[in-house]
C-alpha cells in the first residue's frame, strides 16, 4: 500500500455504514484499505481501533476512519496511543475542526448514531481539510 491509503476499521456496530463510508472515500479519490470487520457478528471494537493504528504506526496507511456503534469505544481505545488523535465526529463542523485545530488522523463515527447524509458531509469535510498549523501546533505537539 502506498503512504497516502486510508484505512477503515469497523466493530459490528460499524459494519452497517462502512460500506457506505469506503464507497464515499472512494468517490474522492481515496485508496482505502479495509481492515475489518467482514459482517455483523460480534467483536471486540480494540481489536479493530489496534488494526488501524498498527497500519497507521507501520505506514500502511497515512490516516483512517473507525466506526463502532456510538463512536466512543472505538475513539478511546485508538487514543491510548500517542500517534493517534482519534476525533469522535457528529456533524460536518466538527470534521472541519478536528482537521484544521487538531489535526486529527482519524475520522471517528458512530454506526448508530450517524446517517448517510451526514456522514457524507463528515467524510468530505474531514478528507478535505488540512491542519491549520500556527497557534494549534503547540498543543497538538502536546498530545504527542
Amino acid at each position: 500500500m502506498k503512504s497516502g491509503t486510508v484505512g477503515v476499521a469497523v466493530d459490528h456496530g460499524g459494519f452497517p455504514l462502512k460500506k457506505f463510508v469506503i464507497d464515499e472515500m472512494q468517490q474522492l479519490g481515496l485508496e482505502v484499505s479495509d481492515l475489518g470487520t467482514d459482517s455483523e457478528d460480534s467483536v471486540d471494537y480494540p481489536d479493530f481501533a489496534d488494526k488501524l493504528v498498527a497500519a497507521i504506526a507501520g505506514g500502511r496507511v497515512a490516516q483512517g476512519v473507525l466506526i463502532c456503534g456510538t463512536g466512543i469505544g472505538i475513539s478511546i481505545a485508538a487514543n491510548r496511543h500517542p500517534s493517534i488523535r482519534a476525533a469522535l465526529c457528529y456533524d460536518e463542523e466538527t470534521a472541519v475542526l478536528a482537521r484544521q485545530h487538531n489535526d486529527a488522523n482519524v475520522l471517528c463515527l458512530g454506526g448508530r448514531k450517524t446517517d448517510e447524509e451526514t456522514a457524507r458531509k463528515m467524510v468530505r469535510a474531514f478528507f478535505g481539510t488540512k491542519s491549520e498549523g500556527g497557534r494549534h501546533a503547540r498543543r497538538v505537539a502536546k498530545m504527542s
